[in-house]
């Protein structure tokens, strides 16, 4: 259980990492996430700069906890609360039949919709995997390479695909 805690953990901190990274790489990345966040009209528009770095903050937070042993059920518990408040703000949004572009890891024009929702949905069961997996094992007294390899590479494949997962589908000939 320790490796799939692991891998979960991992996981997560690529995704949390490249998703705050890609948001504030260039002051253009922020400017056009911001603006996503406008056009999704869940709050004032006032407030579109302070829950811009708000959401950038947090995702960074996440991703520092999840790094160290000692603070990862708090990075995995707040994980659940953020990509939670993902999912509900995307309904919303798509409720209000507001067509609005990801800017989750920084541009792209894919509009938000329902594979923004399962990928978050997923990854809110990779959270709550992750934290079943730290109360049912704690680390062991020898850590085996091949588990730590096949957790990283796990865990890099799947960030990968979570963080491009608007290409991937880009390629699949299907109606959404």
């Amino acid at each position: 259980m320790y490796y799939i805690g692991l891998a979960a953990r991992l996981l997560l901190v690529l995704v949390f990492v490249a998703a705050a990274a890609g948001k504030t790489w260039r002051r253009a990345s922020f400017t056009g996430f911001a603006a996503s966040l406008a056009a999704l009209r869940l709050f004032p528009r006032r407030l579109t700069t302070p829950v811009a770095v708000a959401t950038v903050a947090a995702e960074a937070v996440t991703a520092a906890l999840l790094a160290f042993p000692a603070t990862a059920g708090a990075g995995l518990a707040l994980a659940i609360v953020l990509l939670g408040a993902f999912v509900a703000g995307i309904l919303a949004a798509r409720r209000g039949g507001r067509q609005v572009p990801c800017r989750c890891f920084g541009a792209t024009s894919a509009p938000l919709g329902l594979p923004h929702v399962i990928r978050n949905a997923l990854l809110v069961a990779v959270a709550a995997v992750g934290l079943a997996a730290m109360a049912a094992a704690s680390a062991p007294g020898s850590v085996h390479p091949g588990g730590l390899a096949l957790a990283g590479g796990t865990a890099a494949v799947g960030a990968l695909m979570v963080v491009r997962m608007d290409d991937l589908l880009a390629l699949v000939p299907i109606s959404r």
